[in-house]
């Protein structure tokens, strides 16, 4: 079962988040939501409209790449880590069709000190793999 996923304790995750990916203050933003698995990944089931296509009925390139870096973003985040990415790299399976349900998948694969790796997936609403991604993301500390 998925439960929705609460970061505690960071204002800018509640009402003055400017995220463009998960950002409630930013209406030209994705403003995505994320769930929990009972297994630890996140998930995040939106229906991303046509203002970000590239070619007429299929998301943008960068969108996609957007998708999967907060999806691995906030399944570091959900172990309680704030970090960002160094690299990420990106296969682009198949179209990711604009208007159509999906699935994003994200899960950490290793730690390592303030290194964190993690991997992400895009399905279609038949389960179809579209689209997946490897990263690696550095905790930052505060200033």
């Amino acid at each position: 079962m998925e439960h929705p996923v609460y970061f505690q304790g960071d204002t800018r995750l509640r009402g003055a988040n400017r995220c463009f990916g998960c950002g409630r203050a930013n209406p030209s933003g994705l403003q995505l939501e994320f769930l929990l698995a009972a297994d630890g990944s996140v998930v995040c089931l939106p229906v991303v409209p046509d203002t970000f296509e590239g070619h007429p009925g299929y998301l943008h390139g960068g969108i996609i790449a957007t998708l999967l870096d907060e999806i691995m973003s906030k399944s570091v985040r959900a172990r309680g880590f704030t970090a960002m990415t160094r690299h990420m790299e990106v296969d682009y399976v198949r179209p990711v069709p604009s208007g159509s349900p999906l699935r994003i998948e994200g899960r950490v694969t290793h730690n390592e000190g303030r290194k964190h790796w993690a991997e992400a997936r895009i399905l279609s609403a038949k389960g179809i793999e579209l689209a997946r991604a490897k990263g690696l993301f550095i905790e930052v500390r505060a200033r």
